[in-house]
């Protein structure tokens, strides 16, 4: 019989009966039972490391998985996601040459990049790709706070400029993320890596450091682009600022927001919108003028930089003009 980590699956559903799904890759949704010989010690890990957080990971012959842990009418309901034994490489995510190559090249640039989506739409693997491709390519010390940790990130890398990247996985204390956050900017780290923007405090904090000349990248749940701006804002606003001050902050520290979906049966393919800002802040830019005004009309800037890079253009000549 099979162990668990011998196959290939993102999601395992355990039932209050301890019965155990996975994806059958058969059908977009489908699911098929699973059997594996070590189940048994894999549920009793689980339900071993549950500390009172509904989310939380666990570690399991060297492969992290992800728990959401839920209570039911019939009792104790676990969806748990594996995620990959190494952070894959950023190239290998599916996405179009051009964009890959763009968000490569951001590595030298200060703000915000926000990967939105729904769940289980390869939010958190972007990031840490994009975030491990960073430390490759330009070295520095990266500091991540996560809830839970989810992709081997923590280490030393190699960068292809001859200096060292250095990279921390932290969880945020007392569940407090604006204080995680505080203590990560007096780190004095190059980029930050927020696991999921989901409070006030992180949502302000997140904008205040993407404005004092940090690489910042985050996730967030939203349906699309805009919403995910709005969200950032309210979340913010409803912190410690004025809505008109994080539209402001907003507006000067996104470098690019993302909306993903996966699409297909089995090996699912990213279906993805972006939306950029210039990253030289000293140019005008149509969006971040609109940002800043809070009247997030975003659907042709969106179509027109979709457009511009898959005909190869720059992003950004008519916007500096238009700026």
């Amino acid at each position: 019989m099979v162990k668990i980590n011998d196959i290939d699956f993102s999601d395992i559903y355990i039932t209050p009966e301890k019965v155990a799904y996975i994806p059958d890759n058969l059908t977009e949704n489908g699911l098929q039972i699973f059997v594996a010989s070590d189940f048994e010690d894999f549920y009793k890990l689980v339900e071993q490391s549950y500390d009172g957080n509904s989310s939380y990971s666990v570690l399991y012959e060297n492969i992290f998985f992800r728990v959401e842990r839920s209570m039911t009418v019939t009792g104790v309901q676990y969806c748990i996601r594996k995620m990959p034994k190494a952070v894959p490489d950023f190239n290998s995510l599916g996405y179009r040459k051009e964009l890959s190559t763009y968000l490569n090249n951001l590595c030298k640039a200060s703000g915000l990049i926000l990967w939105a989506g729904a769940t289980g739409s390869g939010k958190t693997t972007a990031v840490s790709s994009l975030l491990k491709e960073f430390l490759i390519r330009e070295g520095g010390f990266a500091y991540t706070i996560e809830d839970p940790t989810e992709m081997p990130l923590d280490g030393e890398y190699t960068a292809l400029n001859g200096s060292f990247g250095l990279c921390k996985q932290t969880q945020p204390i007392n569940n407090n993320w604006g204080e995680s956050l505080k203590s990560a900017l007096r780190s004095k780290p190059r980029y930050i890596m927020v696991g999921e923007i989901r409070t006030p405090d992180a949502a302000s904090e997140c904008l205040r450091a993407a404005t004092s000349g940090h690489l910042v990248l985050s996730t967030i749940h939203a349906n699309n682009i805009p919403d995910a701006l709005n969200s950032v804002v309210k979340y913010a606003s409803s912190a410690d600022m004025s809505e008109s001050l994080a539209y402001d902050l907003l507006s000067r520290g996104m470098l690019a927001v993302m909306h993903q979906s996966l699409r297909g049966v089995g090996r699912k393919a990213p279906v993805l919108r972006f939306l950029f800002a210039n990253p030289d802040t000293t140019k005008g830019c149509q969006v971040r003028s609109i940002i800043k005004s809070g009247k997030l009309n975003l659907a042709t800037p969106i179509e027109t930089q979709m457009t511009r890079m898959a005909q190869g253009r720059p992003l950004f000549e008519d916007l500096q003009n238009n700026g």
